[in-house]
C-alpha cells in the first residue's frame, strides 16, 4: 500500500496571497480578541467653539455661573460644558480648572481640553495683577499678546532678562478688534450674583507672564516689563505657557491654535496685594468672557 505524502502550507502561483486573522499548519487555531468598544461619549463629542481654562476655585465658580455650564466627568477629569446663546446662535463651550498655578499646569489643562473637546479657541480666564497706571482694580484686561519674562541669565552685574513675546493667531486678533470696535469705550454696568451693581471696564493690551507672584510695585520684573513694552497692562502666571503650547501645537496639526487671555484685575501688584478682590475680579472676567463669546467663533464647527 502506497501512502500519500503529507503536505501542508500555502502555494501561490503567479499572484499574491494575503493572510489575515488566519493560522497555517497542523490543527491551526485562531484567537481573535474583540476590539475595545469606543465610548459613545467620545464618538459623539463635537469640537467646541471655545475652551476655557481657570486656575482658582473662585474663577471656576464665576465662569460656571456666568455661562450657565453643567459639569461632566470624563476619564477622571471634570469639565464644565454648555451652549451659550448669542446673536448669531449658540456658542459651544467646554471649561476645565487646571490642577495648580503656573505655566506647566496651564499647559496640562490645555492638553486635556484639546484631547477631549478640541476647541477652536482657548481662553485663559481669571484674575491678574495690574501694572500700568491706567489699570485699576475691577478692570478686565483682554490680551492677545503675552511677554514671557522668566527667561534670564544671572551675571556678576545682575540679571539679564531674555523676554519672549507670543501673539494670538490673526483670526483671534481680528475677533477681539471687532469686539472693541463695536464697544468703544468698553464700559459696562455689571451686577454680581449677590445683586450688587458696579461698573466694569474692558481694556485691550499685552500682558506679562512668569512664575513669580509679584507683590512689590518697585520690583525689578515690573521695571523690565515696562522697558520691554510700556503698553503692558497686567501680569499673570499662566499666559506664557498657553501661548507657547498653542504655538508649538500648530506645527503638528498644520492649523493655527487660537488663544486669548481674559484677566480681571484683583490687585496692583503692590505690597497691599491680598485676596480681598478675587471674587469681584473673577466675576468681571467671567462676564467679559461671555460678552466676547459671539466674536470667538472663528472656525467652521457647529
Amino acid at each position: 500500500m502506497t501512502r500519500e505524502p503529507h503536505v501542508s502550507g500555502i502555494v501561490t502561483h503567479g499572484g499574491t496571497t494575503n493572510v489575515n486573522s488566519s493560522a497555517v499548519g497542523h490543527r491551526p487555531v485562531v484567537n481573535i480578541t474583540a476590539p475595545r468598544a469606543e465610548r459613545s461619549a467620545d464618538r459623539d463629542r463635537e469640537r467646541v467653539h471655545v475652551g476655557v481654562i481657570t486656575i482658582l476655585d473662585v474663577e471656576t465658580q464665576a465662569v460656571r455661573l456666568a455661562l450657565g455650564l453643567d459639569e461632566e466627568q470624563v476619564d477622571g477629569l471634570r469639565f464644565y460644558t454648555g451652549r451659550v446663546s448669542g446673536p448669531n446662535g449658540p456658542t459651544s463651550v467646554a471649561a476645565i480648572r487646571a490642577l495648580g498655578q503656573g505655566q506647566r499646569s496651564a499647559i496640562a489643562a490645555y492638553e486635556n481640553l484639546r484631547r477631549h473637546h478640541d476647541p477652536e479657541v482657548v481662553v485663559l480666564t481669571g484674575i491678574g495683577g495690574g501694572i500700568h497706571r491706567d489699570v485699576h482694580e475691577g478692570d478686565v484686561v483682554i490680551a492677545t499678546r503675552v511677554v514671557y519674562y522668566d527667561l534670564r541669565k544671572h551675571t556678576p552685574d545682575g540679571v539679564l532678562h531674555r523676554g519672549e513675546e507670543r501673539e494670538s493667531p490673526a483670526g483671534v486678533g481680528h475677533a477681539v478688534n471687532a469686539f472693541f470696535s463695536d464697544h468703544h469705550p468698553a464700559d459696562f454696568p455689571v451686577t454680581d450674583p449677590a445683586g450688587a451693581a458696579r461698573p466694569m471696564r474692558m481694556l485691550h493690551g499685552p500682558i506679562g507672564s512668569g512664575e513669580a507672584v509679584i507683590a512689590d510695585s518697585a520690583a525689578e520684573t515690573i521695571a523690565y516689563l515696562a522697558g520691554f513694552n510700556d503698553k503692558i497692562l497686567a501680569i499673570d502666571m499662566e499666559a506664557g505657557g498657553l501661548g507657547q503650547i498653542c504655538h508649538e501645537r500648530s506645527a503638528g496639526t498644520g492649523r493655527p491654535h487660537g488663544w486669548l487671555v481674559v484677566r480681571g484685575i484683583s490687585d496692583l501688584a503692590g505690597a497691599d496685594k491680598n485676596d480681598d478682590h478675587h471674587r469681584l475680579a473673577s466675576w468681571h472676567a467671567a462676564v467679559a468672557l461671555r460678552k466676547l463669546l459671539p466674536y470667538l467663533r472663528v472656525g467652521q464647527s457647529s
